[in-house]
């Protein structure tokens, strides 16, 4: 067996509520991260952190962008860089700030939102050729130039578990719109917002198919993109949720599991209000759980875990100390949520420049050693057998 099949198997087996040979490790890294690796480790400019670690799953996501414009660069200075990209967002980045500020969209009305016609979310120039895009070009940095999408999942199927990645709705909405101009248009008029975002869900479950019959087999699953919390619980109504936005979750997870791949939705903040609901809605696996919002994997796992996969849950704010102990104890006593398989283990947000290369290798060396079924976790083993209603 390939050492990618291996790494296939230990996560698909996770996602199966069965125990592979260890517990699987996934992971995002900011850019400034990466820099550091750079700086304090052997290695060279080329580095990645993905093979340095070894680690068993990537996320790579396609042109998502409405419009296929490419990034048109309106100011290009060190100090400010501003780009307008394929959502009709003007965006603005400054050398002091770590992310992006939107400045200005192009679709903040009614009649504008309404009149946005779609490229073709099947268009060969989102999968097979190099052109820019918000999503993976404007972030933490100005990413210009990548690699067409199938080029670099053709670089990682031959090592690594890989997955794609489509948005839900409200992950698109507010990217054409603005966040403050979504919430108050869904205010405004509730029915007429919810045809929009019957719309979005047709484009999310389109780019889906899209993208995994682009890929001809090499992903094992989706990521769906969707930020829907704050740390102290959504950003709307969870009723509203249900009514408008689980239908559209239901349609993209649905061309996801059509083609026999896993789903695994993404939001940040508190889902206690929904986390029913996302299971209903067809997901397999949720990230990130953000420790901060209260989101605790252990918890979920005595009340979900028959239902549901974790990924995630590793908190930052911790590692960000490092301090071997303190990363010891946090690592160990979250393998407990890989008991009869159903986690992969990854931070509940994405690795910071503020953790040190060193904490984050001792996280990999934690689970390498620790990690192995069945689990041996000493003073850290935690019961989290399923709770009897």
């Amino acid at each position: 067996m390939s050492a990618a099949q291996e790494k296939i198997d230990r996560v698909l087996k996770s996602l199966n509520h069965e125990e592979p040979d260890r517990v699987p490790v996934g992971e995002f890294f900011w850019t400034n991260f990466v820099r550091r690796c750079k700086r304090e480790m052997d290695v060279g400019d080329d580095f990645d952190p993905y093979r340095h670690w070894d680690l068993d799953m990537v996320v790579l996501t396609a042109n998502m962008d409405p419009r296929i414009t490419g990034i048109e660069v309106l100011e290009d200075s060190d100090e400010r860089k501003v780009v307008k990209t394929g959502f009709g967002a003007t965006i603005e980045r400054l050398s002091t700030l770590p992310m992006p500020h939107f400045a200005k969209f192009d679709y903040e009305s009614w009649e504008a939102i309404e009149a946005l016609e779609f490229d073709d979310p099947h268009d060969p120039r989102r999968y097979f050729e190099k052109i820019d895009d918000q999503i993976n070009s404007v972030g933490d940095e100005l990413n210009l130039g990548l690699p067409s999408w199938i080029e670099r999942v053709e670089n990682y199927a031959a090592d690594m578990c890989v997955f794609g990645g489509t948005c839900e709705p409200h992950e698109l909405v507010w990217r054409i719109m603005g966040s403050e101009n979504v919430l108050i248009k869904m205010a405004e008029d509730p029915d007429r917002f919810a045809r929009i975002i019957d719309r979005l869900g047709d484009f999310g479950a389109a780019i889906a198919d899209a993208q995994i019959k682009a890929a001809g087999g090499k992903l094992s699953g989706m990521y769906v993109w969707g930020d829907i919390a704050y740390v102290n619980g959504m950003m709307f109504n969870p009723k509203y949720w249900n009514e408008v936005y689980k239908p559209q979750l239901r349609k993209i997870t649905g061309v996801i599991h059509g083609h026999g791949l896993k789903a695994i939705y993404h939001s940040d903040g508190d889902l206690h209000a929904i986390l029913d609901d996302l299971i209903d809605g067809g997901i397999d696996g949720l990230n990130p759980l953000e420790r901060k919002a209260n989101m605790d994997v252990l918890a979920f796992k005595r009340t979900h875990g028959s239902r549901l996969t974790f990924n995630g849950n590793l908190d930052v704010q911790v590692l960000e100390r490092n301090n071997p102990e303190l990363t010891r104890e946090l690592v160990l006593t979250r393998l407990n949520a890989g008991k009869g398989g159903g986690y992969i283990l990854q931070s509940d947000h994405s690795m910071p420049d503020n953790v040190d290369p060193a904490t984050y290798e001792q996280v990999i060396q934690l689970v390498r050693e620790h990690g192995v079924y069945p689990l041996s976790l000493g003073e850290y083993d935690r019961d989290v057998s399923p709770v009897v209603p």
